[in-house]
């Protein structure tokens, strides 16, 4: 049973996500808050496993409800339920600890499927934000550039990366799920977990988005 909390300033939407989610089989709202000091207390008392956190409430914002909530509570899974598409907050949100973005203008089933694998400590993007995202990291890796490349004079990272993990990269990459992965290359989701573990290790990262990110830096710079 995933045990969820919802925090929304809005008392209708709070009230139609609660009935869709607790008709689901697996799924249960254990608290439904409208501002960002309660869904802290409430995350605190009730200990969730996900917490679908709007961005703009009242007293405490959802980005700042989320920092406090991740250095309490690393292990609770914060999915951003907005419908701001600002990349402000969306960078603001990864960096405060959220596991996933989703839009509200998601359908249940999306929705439903992200609250999983967020549960499975996957990471979730909303397919516009994701490719902001990617844009970001982008613009920001060639701004440092000149300076990497002035004082580094060394082998590729990707020769770090054995075969088998340059395939794992390049599905990740994709936004597959380690299930999909593991289907594509005949393998099962706990091995493919490990890959990317590996994986994240020895690039140096903290997240899939991020592995993401370098695959498509890399794969541009190669090509």
């Amino acid at each position: 049973m995933i045990r969820i909390l919802i925090a929304d300033d809005h008392p209708l939407y709070r009230e139609g996500l609660t009935r869709v989610l607790n008709e689901m089989a697996g799924l249960s709202v254990v608290a439904s808050v409208s501002n960002g000091v309660e869904a802290v207390s409430r995350g605190v008392e009730f200990k969730p496993d996900v917490v679908l956190m709007d961005v703009n409430m009242p007293k405490l914002g959802g980005i700042e409800a989320t920092a406090q909530l991740h250095k309490i509570y690393p292990q609770i899974a914060v999915l951003m339920l907005t419908i701001s598409e600002n990349e402000h907050d969306l960078f603001a949100a990864i960096r405060a600890g959220a596991r996933g973005y989703l839009l509200k203008n998601a359908t249940s089933a999306e929705l439903i499927d992200a609250i999983q694998r967020v549960f499975e400590k996957e990471a979730i993007l909303s397919p516009g934000m994701a490719a902001k995202l990617l844009d970001e990291f982008a613009a920001l890796s060639r701004a440092a550039q000149p300076d990497e490349n002035k004082n580094q004079v060394s082998e590729p990272e990707s020769t770090v990366l054995t075969a088998r993990e340059r395939e794992v990269l390049d599905w990740v990459a994709q936004g597959m799920t380690n299930k999909e992965i593991g289907t594509q290359l005949s393998l099962s989701p706990h091995t493919v977990k490990a890959h990317v573990r590996t994986i994240l290790e020895k690039l140096h990262l903290h997240t899939r988005a991020e592995a993401a990110v370098w695959a498509s830096k890399h794969s541009t710079q190669n090509q």
